[in-house]
């Protein structure tokens, strides 16, 4: 559920160009060619780590 969030946030986010300044943060800091599919990488990663964090707080709405 975090992740489906957290993708919409990115592409919401890049309506307004954030996945521009993201790209061009990650290259001007660690000189790294990136393109923007590391950019939903990054908030896929981000609601990853939020679903685990819910996962083991027993406060995932599908529980198994």
């Amino acid at each position: 559920m975090t992740i489906a969030a957290f993708l919409i946030i990115a592409w919401v986010l890049s309506w307004f160009g954030f996945n521009r300044l993201f790209v061009k943060a990650i290259q001007e800091l660690f000189n790294k060619e990136v393109s923007s599919a590391s950019y939903y990488f990054i908030f896929f990663c981000i609601g990853v780590i939020g679903d685990l964090i819910l996962f083991f707080r027993g406060q995932y709405p599908f529980d198994i």
